[in-house]
């Protein structure tokens, strides 16, 4: 289930720093300490949110670079940002105030 709405903005949060390794990224929050990891799929969600965009665009990014279906990309997507978000490595907002 999407619980981030397909309007929302996705922003990269501040208080962390990413560097790309090998198609990867890693990023290091600087308020907790923690490193993560993102393979390939997730290293190019983090290069389209370098500026803020919506999880539709995203979404569409995505499509056009890997063969998935659409419903299952919209759900990983999703997920991943969820965790993100968790981890505080993103900001996510809309009028709705989410």
């Amino acid at each position: 289930m999407q619980n981030i709405p397909s309007s929302a903005v996705i922003s990269t949060a501040p208080n962390q720093i990413a560097s790309e390794l090998e198609g990867e990224a890693i990023i290091l929050n600087l308020v907790s300490g923690m490193y993560y990891g993102l393979n390939e799929v997730g290293a190019k969600i983090w290069e389209l949110i370098q500026q803020p965009c919506t999880f539709e665009n995203i979404l569409n990014g995505l499509l056009e670079e890997y063969d998935v279906q659409p419903d299952i990309c919209q759900q990983d997507l999703a997920k991943i940002l969820e965790d993100m978000k968790e981890a505080r490595l993103i900001e996510v907002s809309d009028e709705a105030g989410y």
